[in-house]
């Protein structure tokens, strides 16, 4: 199996390069997010290419039905952004999000769990998602490395393998860190080709993008699509939509 990170071509130093777009989830989770703003990113996810438009579970009908007929996946988070939940709420969750037209689900694990050494109860969280979306959606499990260690980080990695599920995933974008190159390349000698390695937070520029990339990572969480895919700085309809509003 051929996995994106090893095939990725070369990097261009500069300009317009769309290849970037297809390793993305154009995400938007912030609480203040209103419609209109799920809906420009659908259009720039389309425009350019995105794997995936990933949103909070009320957006996803509105996403689902914005890419109909695109190829490009709706996303959707569980559990997020602490993964405190207990395990029947995240499936329920995960059902509700299948049935509303969700393709990839991007579960929390329980954090605390994982970091007293509970391994049973982080497991049933997995297995429980993975079995909710029966086959419908691909689970994507988020680990929130920035809380915790080198050696939690692998047996999480390990437990995501063992649970069933399609990916591991650095960050929510919430916590104190994002995504980094060293994590990345832990989570892929691990993960190996057995699962996927998705590099979210603070991957918001062609730089950081491509460096993920060679690390190991097959997939990228990221706000400003257009800004990697164009390799350029400035801001772009939906990335301002996705700062604080400001009111009158």
């Amino acid at each position: 199996m051929n996995f994106p990170h090893e095939i990725f071509p070369s990097l261009n130093e500069k300009g317009y390069d769309e290849k970037f777009a297809a390793f993305c989830d154009h995400t938007v989770l912030r609480a203040y997010t209103p419609s209109s703003v799920v809906v420009q990113f659908c259009e720039e996810a389309k425009k350019y290419g995105a794997k995936a438009v990933c949103v909070n579970p009320v957006h996803v009908a509105l996403v689902h039905k914005e890419l109909e007929g695109s190829g490009i996946g709706t996303a959707t988070v569980i559990g997020f952004p602490l993964g405190a939940n207990k395990p029947c709420t995240k499936a329920f969750e995960t059902a509700e999000a299948v049935k509303d037209g969700a393709d990839e689900v991007d579960m929390v694990i329980n954090i605390g769990a994982l970091r007293e050494g509970n391994y049973e109860l982080v497991l049933e969280d997995i297995k429980g998602v993975v079995a909710a979306a029966a086959g419908k959606a691909k689970v994507k499990v988020i680990i929130e490395t920035c809380y915790l260690t080198d050696a939690q980080k692998k047996k999480a990695c390990e437990l995501v393998i063992e649970g069933g599920a399609d990916f591991v995933k650095t960050s929510t974008g919430m916590g104190t860190g994002g995504a980094t190159v060293h994590d990345i390349e832990l989570l892929r000698e691990v993960a190996g080709n057995k699962i996927m390695v998705k590099a979210s937070g603070g991957v918001d520029t062609r730089e950081t993008a491509y460096a993920m990339i060679q690390a190991g990572a097959d997939r990228l969480g990221v706000s400003k699509v257009p800004q990697i895919v164009n390799d350029d700085a400035g801001m772009y309809s939906a990335s301002k939509g996705n700062q604080p509003p400001k009111f009158d």
